[in-house]
This record gives structure tokens, sequence and C-alpha cells, in this order.
């Protein structure tokens, strides 16, 4: 069933379903429809084709950077117009209407006017791009890294079989013959150089063993080097955290990897020298520093032995019995003096101790014994010091100078001032009780 109805004298197209798909007239009319609103464009490209026919050119425009291709024609009237010739490699810029054709359903790029990229033009934009890098600071010398002494093992980027790689490798290796490469290749000319070249970049800075890369080139005309201005490759290698060196050989017109890269070498077989030592040059600094090292130490050595020899010439160390006997002089006369002091001090203690022993004598109650007091205590221990603490019939100890003797107490003196005649006790130890109890 035909989704096209006639309504009013007109066809409307109703929308196609399953049950009423649209016709391909119909479909590849609206596409024409469709492209043709996109009216005229200016395009940038590569031609990759160009062939003429009877007058006109059949060709195709292949993208600078991603892998895209359009077909394009050139009519003869506008061929007659162009001022330029044209070939297959070209880097032009094209002002193309999209065509379909309705009829064998392709769509191709009507050329209206052709023209060549010029290099002014190119140089401009990299003056651009360049500005605008450097504005971000990825062409700072602060960020350059040192490349390592001696890197343990040599990354390089270059193209298969290229003489730039058979330079890197063999002046490398002349100069340090056990140098190790880690060897990536890749396109380093056309539209596959910027992907590969930043693949090998990520792959080598990944591997940590490689402690420094080189992204070599043996020159070539300033379209050549396109690539390795790319944006993409100058940041891939701005965030590798492994120096990288520039061996990319083309001095007139400086690909911008040259601004951004660690180290600019001028030829991959600069790049070689830059990155390894020379090892007879190496020996040669080594044996110098050994030679002036040599001569330091014997320079010190001998400033030594001579300071030495006038220090022993020196009368105070020519003849050394002086200083023993002036120590022996000093000595003896310390010697003196100390026994002197000693002497002095023991005399002052044996006098103080004597004076102490007499004060403490004096004030021993062994004094008041030997002087004919005595000491009266109860049969407790206790010292009697009045006659009621010793009623009649109390067992006493009377301590004497010399020993103690045993009483029994008659009782209170009545005077004891004077005592009476017939107060006499039977035995001595009670008289002495008594006189006890008389203080003196």
């Amino acid at each position: 069933m035909r989704c096209t109805e006639r309504l009013g004298g007109q066809m409307t197209d109703a929308p196609a379903t399953r049950d009423a798909p649209w016709p391909v007239a119909l479909l590849s009319g609206k596409l024409k429809q469709y492209i043709d609103r996109l009216g005229t464009v200016w395009v940038e490209g590569e031609i990759t084709q160009w062939g003429v026919s009877a007058g006109n050119v059949y060709g195709k425009l292949k993208d600078l950077d991603a892998d895209a291709t359009l077909s394009f024609q050139v009519w003869s009237s506008v061929r007659a117009r162009f001022t330029e010739q044209f070939k297959a490699g070209d880097r032009v810029i094209a002002l193309v209407k999209p065509n379909w054709w309705v009829k064998g359903g392709s769509l191709s790029m009507q050329v209206f006017e052709l023209k060549h990229v010029g290099l002014g033009d190119l140089l401009e934009r990299l003056e651009r791009l360049r500005t605008a890098l450097a504005a971000e600071g990825l062409f700072d010398a602060a960020r350059k890294r040192r490349l390592p002494f001696l890197p343990g093992v040599v990354g390089l980027i270059t193209g298969k079989d290229s003489d730039a790689e058979h330079d890197v490798l063999r002046n490398a290796r002349l100069r340090w013959p056990a140098v190790d490469f880690r060897v990536v290749h890749a396109a380093v000319q056309g539209d596959r150089t910027v992907p590969e070249v930043i693949a090998a970049i990520k792959r080598l800075d990944a591997d940590p063993d490689v402690h420094v890369i080189i992204i070599a080139r043996g020159g070539g005309d300033f379209q050549n080097l396109l690539g390795f201005s790319d944006e993409r490759l100058v940041r891939a290698a701005a965030a590798a955290s492994t120096p990288i060196v520039s061996a990319i050989g083309h001095e007139a017109d400086r690909p911008l990897l040259d601004e951004v890269a660690d180290l600019r070498a001028s030829t991959p077989t600069d790049a070689a020298k830059r990155v390894v030592p020379d090892i007879s040059e190496e020996l040669v600094r080594i044996e110098q520093a050994r030679a002036r090292l040599s001569m330091r130490l014997s320079a010190i050595l001998g400033r030594e032995i001579d300071r030495i020899g006038h220090l022993r010439s020196r009368p105070a160390l020519a003849d050394t019995a002086w200083i023993v006997d002036r120590r022996s002089e000093d000595l003896t006369r310390w010697v003196a003096r100390g026994a002197e002091l000693i002497d002095r001090t023991l005399e002052r203690a044996t006098s103080s101790t004597a004076e102490l022993r007499t004060r403490l004598r004096s004030l021993s109650p062994q004094a008041t014994l030997d002087r004919g007091y005595a000491i009266v205590q109860g049969a407790d221990g206790h010292v009697v010091r009045a006659p009621s603490a010793a009623p009649d019939g109390t067992a006493l100890v009377v301590t004497l100078a010399e020993g103690a003797l045993a009483a029994v107490s008659r009782g209170e003196v009545p005077d004891h001032r004077a005592p009476a005649a017939d107060s006499t006790t039977d035995s001595s130890p009670g008289s002495t009780a008594k006189r006890a109890g008389r203080p003196e």
C-alpha cells in the first residue's frame, strides 16, 4: 500500500510504517532535499585521487588527521577557471556543495573553488598553536628534566629500518657498548604519524626500565614534519614522566615537539651523543680525577709532615725532661701541702673531740654518781622522786657510781633536812637510799 495520498490535488507523505513503507524514490528524494539545504562549505584535506575523464575531474579528498575520505567532482567548466595545477598528495582547501544522486544513491562533493594551502597559512596556524602552548607553560625551561648520566635502557621511536634508527644505535653503542635499547617503530610521515608516535610514547613511558626516550627522524621538508607539530602529539610528550629527546633533524622550521622536549638534538647522531656518555672520555676523566686526587693528598700530607716537624723542633718539645722535672717539684710541693693540711685538720678534730668528750662527761649522770649521789628506782624500774612513791616496805634498787644495791624503804623521814640519830637502817643500802632522797 502506498503511503502517498492525493489531497486537494497535492501529494502528502504519511509517516512510514511496516505496513505502509516509503518507496525508495521518496526516501532518496528526501535525502536530496535535506542535503541540498546544507549549501556550500569550505573544507581542507589532502587529495588522494585525481582522475580526469572527458574534461571532468573525479577524485577523493582525505582528512589530514582522521581516517575519513570524501569523493568529489569538478566539472570541466569549473576546472577551466582554475589558475593552479593539482595532483594527488596536494593539501588543498575547497568550496564544495554536497550533491546526492537520486538515481544512483550516492553522495559526492561538487567543487566550485579549489586552492592550495599555502606555506604561509600553515606557518600562521603553527605560530598560533605555538603561542597558545607557550602561554600554557608547556615550553617553560623550569619543567624540563635533566637526562640521566648513564641510562639503563634507552627508548627509541623511529621509522622501521630508517637511517635515523641505524645512526642512533650505531653511535650510541660506539660510545657505550653496554647500552640497551627498546625500539618502537612508528610512522614518521603521513597521517599515521600522530597516533602511532603517541602510542609509542605511552608504551615506553609506562616501561619502568626505560630512563629516556628518543624520537628520531632524518629530517625532511616542512609539510612532511607537520605531524610532529600536532597538538595531540605535543601534549602527549609533555605529559610523559620519562625525559624525551627530540631528534627530528630539521633546523629551518623547528617542529613543536622540539619546544616541549626535555632536550632537542640537531640530528639522530647528536641525540645518541647527548644521551649516553663516551666510555673513552669517561675513562680519561677518571684517570684525571685520580691524578688530581693523588696530587691533593700528597700536598696535604706534605704540609702536615712539615707542620709536625716545626712543632717537634720547638724548645718545648725538643727536650721533654723539663716537663717531668717541673711537674715533679709541683707534685712534691702539693703533697707536702696536703700532708700539712691533713695534720692540721686532724689536730683540730682531736682537740674538738677531747673538748666534746669533757663536756659530755660533765653532763653525764655518771659524773653525778661519781660525786656521791645515787639513783633510787622502784621495783618497776621508775625513778623514785618523792617519799610518797616509796612507802614503808617498798623494795628499791639504788644505783651508785660503781654498781647497785638492793634496799627496803622505811618510809618518809619526818625532817629530811636533819634526820634523827636513831633513824639508821639495818644496812648501808638503806642509809644510801635515804641520802638519795636529798638533792644536792
